[in-house]
């Protein structure tokens, strides 16, 4: 290997540590957030005096979904003009509200399905990030498709609450299940390719970004993959 060629092939070393440190942070917040998630919505279905307090105020799961929705618009939209600590810090505050969303589930749904149903998506999440990861074929295009694809998605669940058909229901858990596969390859490819353009000052927002992407990714598959292998407690 003459000059030339080791000169650019430490460079290429160096992109990939970058790329892989990048990714590993991406993945222990994300890690993180799922494990607040899950306490808090654990310790709140155990909770008599939270159960209590929701079954008062019914009202209050809509603020909850609004907190829920600002907090994603502030972490994205205003990332570029915070600190990656205070990027972080919205971050596992939107893990905790979540949790605050999503503790019905336990009172809804056995322990051991949601289990099951846990480690059903952890597989099938990571199988796709590897994916997302290592393939050299080009996901762009998947992105344009899959979001008009989750425009459809939301827009047929919001029929199907004043429809409530229960075959409809299922079609849209099954698609939803395909989506959010789909977008866990792209959006792991997608930060691949942004951490390795970005300056090493931007890195800690940019791990922020990607694990609240892949985070809502695992969630939203966690939760239409619960339609499919969740048993009821009744």
């Amino acid at each position: 290997m003459n000059e030339y060629q080791n000169h650019y092939y430490q460079q290429d070393q160096a992109l990939d540590t970058k790329v892989s440190q990048v990714m590993k942070k991406v993945y222990v917040k994300m890690f993180f957030g799922l494990l607040v998630t899950a306490f808090v919505s654990y310790f709140c279905a155990g909770s008599p005096s939270v159960l209590g307090f929701f079954q008062s105020h019914s009202a209050i799961m809509w603020v909850i979904l609004l907190v829920e929705l600002g907090l994603v618009f502030a972490i994205t939209g205003a990332i570029n003009r915070m600190s990656s600590a205070t990027a972080t810090m919205l971050f596992y505050l939107f893990a905790v509200v979540n949790g605050l969303a999503l503790f019905p589930i336990f009172l809804v749904y056995t322990g051991v399905s949601i289990g099951k149903t846990f480690f059903i998506t952890a597989g099938t999440f990571g199988a796709m990030s590897v994916y997302g990861y290592l393939t050299s074929q080009d996901l762009t295009k998947w992105g344009s498709m899959l979001f008009m694809a989750l425009i459809g998605l939301i827009l047929c669940s919001v029929v199907n609450i004043f429809w409530a058909n229960g075959t409809f229901e299922w079609i849209i858990s099954g698609l939803g299940v395909l989506i959010f596969v789909g977008l866990t390859a792209w959006d792991t490819q997608t930060i691949k390719r942004r951490a390795a353009m970005a300056p090493a000052e931007a890195t800690g927002k940019l791990a922020t970004i990607g694990a609240l992407s892949l985070y809502l990714d695992f969630i939203n598959l966690f939760l239409y993959l619960l339609r499919f292998f969740g048993n009821s407690r009744d």
